[in-house]
């Protein structure tokens, strides 16, 4: 397959791929045509080994982490002979228990192993839950840092805190906006403006 859909396929983008074979990084084989399309030779599939890589970022302004985020976790995939059938890269808060690709990756039953970087670029809370719901099933979650946090309650203290963060800098976001909605709003009336 060509390198561009080879990087649609595993969500990273072609000038990430392009850079990995021009460093010769490729986590899997390929072969450059005399007219220098690059073709990808995908490895076979063995269900035993085959993984699926999460990627997870809050905004929109960190968008480039997803790319080294994603890197990093081939990288991982491939030291590990892992074979990678998908990669779900996404933004969205760790708080968010909506994100649409992430439910998707947890409902499809081809996904045995979900790679991903550390837990919480899975979720903020819950973690424990949806690993014994896989395990129930036969699948797993491999995280690839998992000594980020030893003692378990500085980890709950760090998650109520970090929900607590999120409500208050979130409601008072709100505040703000309907605020400044305001004052446009007075100002337009008071110019006689109809609004």
């Amino acid at each position: 397959m060509k390198l561009s859909d080879w990087a649609r396929k595993n969500g990273i983008t072609y000038k990430t791929a392009w850079r990995w074979v021009k460093e010769g990084r490729m986590p899997v084989p390929f072969e450059q045509t005399p007219s220098g399309t690059i073709l990808v030779r995908e490895p076979e599939s063995s269900t035993a080994n085959a993984v699926a890589l999460y990627a997870r970022v809050s905004s929109a302004d960190q968008k480039d982490d997803l790319d080294r985020q994603i890197a990093r976790l081939m990288e991982f995939a491939t030291e590990q002979k892992l074979v990678v059938f998908k990669a779900v890269t996404e933004i969205g808060s760790g708080l968010n228990g909506h994100r649409p690709k992430l439910m998707k990756l947890l409902s499809n039953p081809n996904a045995h192993t979900i790679v991903v970087e550390h837990r919480d670029r899975l979720m903020r809370f819950g973690f424990e839950y949806v690993e014994a719901a896989l395990a129930a099933q036969g699948r797993r979650i491999l995280v690839v840092e998992p000594g980020e946090v030893k003692d378990d309650l500085v980890q709950d203290m760090i998650e109520v805190l970090t929900s607590f963060c999120a409500r208050l800098y979130g409601r008072r976001s709100a505040r703000h906006r309907a605020k400044r909605a305001l004052e446009v709003f007075k100002r337009e009336d008071s110019s006689g403006v109809s609004v």
